[in-house]
């Protein structure tokens, strides 16, 4: 029984206001996923950059001199902004895989939770108000955002355990339920050369949009592929650089509403989450439909 906030917005003038908003939905979440909370902010791209967010348990010793030994194994510039058990670092684009070499060779103990040019991740255990609180996700602005309040069911409570999930550049995923056949699934990604941090079922998932992105469907076809491929109950809200998607599986048990305006779309898993949006009274809102893939793209 997770509990899963989402909010993508068309109109630019409340970019300011995303964290707030999106800070306000996730702690109306907080009684159906205590044990741990996660959530992803896209912001404004930097021409030429791209953006590592990365985790340690030891963040003092971790990120002392990282960004100078990562600049230099790399042989460019690299910048570090620290935040609580997280930091972000600002690399060249065309040597973020080279970046992301480099830190694991480094600082074995630090993770990586996403990358690219606009998404940054921030996940830890805790409630999740005090989660949103030490990340300062109120204060955070961007294009739209995706959150998740975790009742652990399936594996252990982690911070790798957490949502979102990250396995491609500017994409992630979070997840209301379980999937049956992750384990067949991993394997057989594994040996298309995706690679997996946890043994949680939702990175599975990420994993397949990605490797089915990676083959050339933007997210909403990846998510019709995943209909047929993906097995169990979920409710999955997903998103890219430019794109938001939500979809549930066939039998759709877990919880979800959707609400639109001309200002955004918004989901929560219940409607509680959106009820002090901007303009919700005018909203359509409705609940999706089972086996449905729901997308929008910029």
């Amino acid at each position: 029984m997770c509990g899963i906030v989402g909010l993508f917005l068309k109109d630019k003038s409340l970019e300011p206001q995303l964290g707030a908003l999106l800070s306000g939905m996730l702690n109306t979440m907080c009684d159906r996923g205590p044990d741990s909370a996660g959530f992803a902010i896209y912001g404004a791209p930097e021409a030429g950059k791209a953006k590592i967010t990365v985790q340690s348990a030891s963040p003092a010793s971790d990120f002392e001199g990282l960004a100078d030994a990562v600049g230099k194994a790399i042989g460019e510039g690299v910048s570090l902004k620290p935040k609580d058990t997280h930091a972000v670092l600002s690399v060249p684009a065309e040597r973020a895989d080279a970046a992301r070499e480099a830190i694991r060779a480094l600082r074995p103990s630090v993770r990586i939770m996403g990358s690219g040019e606009a998404i940054e991740i921030y996940k830890e255990v805790g409630y999740p108000t005090e989660v949103a609180r030490r990340f300062a996700l109120a204060e955070m602005t961007g294009s739209h955002g995706i959150g998740h309040t975790r009742m652990a069911t399936e594996s252990a409570v982690t911070t790798l355990g957490a949502h979102p999930f990250s396995t491609g550049a500017d994409e992630c995923l979070v997840h209301n339920g379980s999937l049956s056949n992750h384990n067949n699934l991993r394997r057989e990604l594994k040996y298309d050369g995706m690679s997996f941090e946890t043994e949680n079922d939702s990175e599975v998932a990420a994993a397949y949009l990605t490797w089915r992105m990676n083959q050339g469907l933007n997210l909403g076809e990846a998510m019709e592929k995943g209909l047929g491929d993906l097995d169990g109950f979920y409710t999955f809200v997903v998103g890219t650089k430019d794109g938001f998607g939500v979809v549930r599986d066939p039998v759709a048990c877990k919880p979800a509403v959707l609400a639109e305006t001309d200002q955004y779309v918004a989901f929560g898993s219940e409607y509680r989450a959106l009820v002090n949006l901007p303009g919700i009274e005018d909203a359509k809102v409705w609940e999706p439909e089972p086996a449905t893939v729901y997308f929008w793209e910029r």
